[in-house]
């Protein structure tokens, strides 16, 4: 009885546990948008990752005021996707929390990028951060508030 007792008890703590590591709908929804958002800017179109933010959104980058989205792909994220050969991502981690209808995520990651004249230009390689809050409107998640900035990766120590 007692064996069966342990048994039933380690099963149903293992549920638990990998039922707790599995992200909520609305994380997953809230994940989804960060994710397009980060595909749209390697696939270099700006109309795409546009569509990941709300009209009113405040973009925020490198210590600068962008404005709403739209001013920050007129005026900066539109010129310099025109301007690289490739954007890419890399070694993500992504913390969510969903309060409501809001939702605060944290990345970091590290991105690359090239430039079609490559023999004439080096590839900008950096470490990337950024902290966005989501919200919910009618259902649907998109970014209100956005900032990123980036450094130099720090090289390793001996």
């Amino acid at each position: 009885m007692l064996k069966k007792l342990v048994v039933v008890f380690v099963a149903a703590w293992a549920m638990a546990g990998a039922a707790a590591a599995q992200p909520s709908a609305d994380e997953a929804a809230v994940e989804a948008v960060l994710s397009g958002y980060r595909q749209a800017v390697e696939a270099r179109d700006g109309e795409a990752a546009a569509r990941y933010f709300w009209p009113d959104s405040q973009v925020f980058e490198q210590g600068g005021v962008e404005g709403d989205f739209a001013t920050y792909l007129a005026h900066h994220l539109g010129p310099e996707l025109r301007d690289i050969a490739s954007f890419d991502f890399d070694g993500l981690e992504t913390d969510v929390e969903v309060v409501g209808d809001l939702a605060y995520a944290s990345e970091v990651y590290t991105y690359e990028i090239t430039f079609p004249e490559a023999a004439a230009r080096a590839p900008i390689s950096r470490r990337g951060v950024a902290t966005s809050v989501l919200q919910r409107r009618d259902g649907a998640w998109r970014i209100v508030v956005y900032h990123s900035s980036a450094r130099a990766p720090r090289p390793p120590a001996n």
